[in-house]
């Protein structure tokens, strides 16, 4: 049966608005960033124009040219070219082009229309073209180019009525002649260039805009990275000093709602379960949601204002040191939310070992999954309650400890590789600075957010129930807390591994915590809470300063403490580095296309992981005694 869907694709440099353009034809929520390397993957979506009629848009990944060899560059080049295996070639380019950067962003527009298929540019962001003085000129543009010119501001909607009517049945024929030389990369600029000067008048003073002035100051030598590193301070000090009353909310409720079922049913195991397996469990996980939302909020204020290409900018030559660019730094700053969409956003990279090292080192960027982890250990190294400076401090240390392993580790794997086949160029588009768009970060927040409760209401929630289950049974009739543990399953399985676990400092139930916690990271502080038998009290003080408390009271058979500052830092070393995400080595097999490269990196993480704990806690010993 033949196919009669019409099909549009959006296509353009990076930093251009095609995803929010995109967004704002179809009604998607589809993630936008202000910087390279958001889309790197196809998005399809469904719109509908003026009169009623249905196509299907396609968001092409942005790209600066159709020659690139990066794998989402080449994912363009084959929807474009109509060689994609899943994707037929479209009936309808919209070339994206950012209003204010004309000429440069004309060389994509003019290799595409030698494809010869039906192309409508559109120009976007027209009203920053204008507060910088630029005066355009879209019948001209349209008639050096031979194809319909549209312009448009997407973020406000404004010119979609104007652009549905181009994007109207017949679709303009592709140009008959063209003004450059079919193939000619020196003859396309040429082209551009004098096609940008007579479409595009300028204002005959240059001043320096807001971006400029911003940019002496944020881009500087010295104080650039002074402000980079106090931004990146401000972030680690909110997650601990705003969080703190919606925690206290969750903690309320939590309480609130054992309460009442501890009044309604009679005391017995269900009652257990329901109470310290699956409130008190999951409870102890969802605790940290106000603490991942303010993270992703921080990643997507960065995103969305400008600031986060200026970073890239900034770690460029830094990062050339450890044999990087600044095209990896992109993906390693997205693995600090979840390492799944940092691995794909590796498909900018140009150099497929410099990829393939990316990567490798990703999941050393601490995710938010290993948040609550840190958030409960790190008030025991400094004897306090939460929140404050010094807190930040050690929370932002043990994110660049992390990050400068990564770096070691790819120099060291860098080198192994090899040099690469062709020569790599970090080419990396400034855009100017703009607002925020709130409606896009709230709405992503509140989908992360989202994504987190119910990967709670689901993973976590059954292994809780199963924790439960194997720390009930089988039964013993004693008094003896301790007894009764240690005749149960998890009992048994703890005794088993500890001889194990214990040259690091941890018992067998921390070391049964952490077996859960390969499932998911942020199970950790509701096994430890099952295993170090918690309970909830009528007390409304916070979770952790519960599990805190009885930690720190909890000693070996010879009566010395367990959990000293050299243990509870070896449990922060493991966690730095231990790879404990099963999904996410699932997407390392598919973007590295090899098992063998997620095997080897997760056996190597956790390795790493417990030697390096096994190192910090009998040094760390030696020194404190």
């Amino acid at each position: 049966m033949e196919d009669s869907t019409t099909r549009i694709a959006l296509a353009g440099n990076p930093n251009t608005g095609k995803t929010t353009l995109f967004n704002a034809l179809t009604g998607s929520a589809a993630k936008v960033g202000n910087y390279s390397g958001v889309t790197v993957d196809v998005k399809r979506g469904t719109a509908h124009l003026l009169h009623g009629d249905e196509v299907e848009l396609i968001d092409l990944p942005g790209t600066y040219s159709l020659e690139g060899k990066s794998p989402d560059q080449e994912v363009a080049r084959q929807v474009l070219c109509g060689e994609h295996d899943q994707i037929p070639r479209p009936d309808l380019v919209l070339c994206v082009v950012d209003a204010s950067n004309l000429e440069r962003h004309l060389q994509l527009v003019l290799e595409i229309l030698e494809r010869e298929v039906p192309v409508v540019v559109v120009l976007n962001m027209i009203d920053l073209a204008e507060k910088s003085g630029l005066r355009l000129d879209p019948v001209k543009l349209s008639e050096e180019l031979g194809v319909p010119v549209v312009a448009i501001q997407a973020d406000k909607k404004k010119g979609l009525v104007e652009l549905k009517q181009a994007m109207r049945k017949p679709f303009p024929p592709a140009p008959e002649s063209l003004g450059w030389e079919k193939g000619d990369e020196d003859s396309r600029r040429a082209f551009g260039l004098a096609t940008g000067e007579l479409a595009a008048r300028r204002p005959e003073a240059h001043s320096s805009n807001t971006s400029d002035k911003l940019d002496r100051v944020l881009l500087h030598p010295f104080w650039g990275w002074v402000f980079f590193l106090g931004v990146m301070f401000a972030v680690f000090w909110s997650i601990f000093s705003f969080a703190g009353i919606p925690m206290g909310w969750i903690e309320s409720l939590q309480d609130w709602t054992i309460g009442l079922v501890e009044e309604a049913m009679a005391e017995g195991d269900l009652r257990d379960l329901i109470t310290n397996g699956i409130i008190g469990g999951v409870g102890a996980v969802v605790i940290f949601l106000p603490q991942i939302l303010m993270l992703f909020f921080f990643i997507g204020l960065l995103e969305s204002s400008g600031y986060m290409a200026r970073a890239a900018f900034l770690m460029d030559g830094f990062m050339s040191k450890v044999g990087l660019s600044g095209k990896a730094f992109l993906p390693l700053l997205s693995s600090y939310a979840c390492a799944i969409p940092g691995v794909m956003a590796t498909r900018t990279i140009d150099s497929a070992k410099e990829r393939l090292v990316t990567i490798f080192v990703a999941p050393w960027m601490s995710c938010s999954a290993r948040l609550p982890v840190y958030l409960l250990l790190v008030p025991m190294l400094l004897g306090g309650s939460e929140g404050g400076s010094v807190q930040a401090l050690v929370l932002m240390g043990i994110y660049v400890l992390g990050t400068l392993t990564a770096f070691v580790v790819a120099r060291i794997l860098r080198g192994k590789l090899g040099p690469d086949e062709v020569e790599s160029h970090f080419l990396l588009e400034l855009p100017p600075y703009r607002r925020p768009q709130w409606g896009y970060i709230f709405r992503h927040v509140i989908e992360r957010g989202w994504a987190f409760l119910k990967k709670a209401g689901t993973v976590i929630l059954g292994i809780m129930i199963l924790l439960w289950a194997a720390t009930t049974y089988p039964k013993l009739e004693s008094d003896d807390p301790g007894e009764v543990l240690s005749h149960t399953i998890v009992g048994r399985v703890s005794d088993a591994i500890e001889p194990i676990v214990k040259p690091m400092g941890f018992d067998g139930r921390t070391g049964t915590a952490i077996l859960t916690s390969f499932a998911a990271r942020e199970v950790f502080v509701g096994s430890m809470a099952q295993l170090f038998q918690i309970e909830e009290t009528e007390d409304e003080g916070e979770t952790r300063n519960r599990i805190r408390d009885r930690l720190a009271a909890e000693t070996w058979p010879d009566g010395s403490k367990m959990f000293t500052i050299p243990a509870v830092l070896a449990l922060l070393i493991f966690y730095i580095y231990a790879l404990q995400c099963l999904p996410t080595s699932a997407v390392v097999a598919r973007e590295a296309g090899s098992w063998k490269w997620a095997i080897g990196q997760f056996v190597f993480m956790s390795a790493f992981a417990a030697v390096a704990a096994l190192i910090v806690f009998q040094v760390g010993t030696l020194l404190f005694s």
